[in-house]
């Protein structure tokens, strides 16, 4: 028993002393603050080197004349004529309004998505199986996507024009190669290869859900239908707002798919803020004019999604 307490006293003897030559250093709120700094200073350089610094720099070049093959010396200020030449191009609005055009695949990807994620909840019994095969779309490369359907869109020897030829039309669509049809093809794929990561989303979604409330909707006489509009798309809008909103900042930046399928053609059908930002930076080395492409799509961007935070006070229930 005396060797016990014994030792108890030698330990807090030793925790009073550590203690006190911790406060008697000057020194150990500096070194507990550089050890800190020490541990963020790799997330923070890289996020510096990598985000800050490339958006500081598009932010100041954006009202410059610069080709960045010339070097920083040859960069001459000329305020807001990239802007006043951006608005007045007539390929930047053409760009604009397709990508306007491609938005529209986002909520119906999401209905989509929704129908499916309702129908493997309830109907199907290897959901896992049914995951995985609706995901593999997703996580698939996108320029392999791109390479098979443009063997599937291919406007004579393309799978899906023979099929229809069989089938007895005549003159079937040119798909990618039509400008009527093309950036409705991208619009096709988008939604195939999003359909996969809304699915898992909404499932986890649907698993908040409790189902007294269908029970008790049954019970009353409701139908399928009613179940679904009345009590499904209401408790999932969170969700659906979630997924509308990185949707949409995801179509403005869709590039590798158009760049490997259509190149923005035919006839600049398929062309969009983000591949005519490529052209002119890294083709026509209009850098300053490239920045100003930059900094119209985040405030576009950044208003569409202002927009979307008024109005889902209106729509979605918490």
């Amino acid at each position: 028993m005396k060797s016990h307490m014994t030792e108890t006293t030698i330990m807090k003897h030793k925790v009073k002393k550590k203690v006190k030559k911790r406060n008697g250093d000057p020194f150990s709120g500096w070194k507990e603050n550089v050890s800190g700094y020490l541990f963020i200073a790799p997330m923070f350089i890289g996020t510096s080197v990598l985000v800050l610094f490339p958006i500081i720099s598009s932010l100041i070049l954006s009202f410059t004349d610069w080709n960045f093959v010339s070097g920083y010396k040859k960069a001459s200020w000329i305020g807001f004529d990239n802007f006043t030449a951006l608005l007045t191009n007539s390929i930047f609005l053409k760009a604009l309004q397709n990508n306007l055009i491609l938005v529209l695949a986002i909520p119906i990807t999401l209905f989509i998505s929704l129908s499916l994620a309702v129908v493997i909840n309830n109907f199907i019994y290897f959901k896992d199986v049914f995951k995985v095969i609706f995901f593999m779309p997703f996580i698939s490369s996108v320029v392999a996507v791109a390479v098979v359907f443009q063997v599937l869109f291919h406007p004579t020897k393309g799978p899906i024009n023979q099929i229809l030829m069989k089938l007895g039309v005549e003159n079937p669509p040119g798909w990618i190669a039509d400008v009527t049809f093309s950036l409705p093809s991208v619009m096709i794929i988008m939604i195939w290869t999003g359909i996969g990561f809304n699915l898992i989303i909404y499932l986890a979604g649907l698993q908040n859900i409790p189902q007294e409330l269908y029970e008790a909707a049954e019970i009353d006489g409701a139908s399928a239908w009613y179940q679904f509009t009345k009590i499904t798309i209401p408790l999932v809008s969170p969700t659906t707002f979630l997924l509308l909103v990185t949707g949409v900042i995801s179509s403005f930046k869709v590039f590798d798919l158009i760049i490997v399928l259509t190149g923005g053609g035919p006839a600049n059908s398929t062309i969009t803020p983000v591949v005519y930002l490529y052209q002119q930076a890294f083709l026509e080395l209009k850098t300053g004019y490239a920045s100003a492409i930059a900094l119209v799509m985040f405030i576009i961007i950044l208003a569409i999604t202002y927009i979307q935070f008024l109005g889902q006070k209106k729509w979605v229930n918490y």
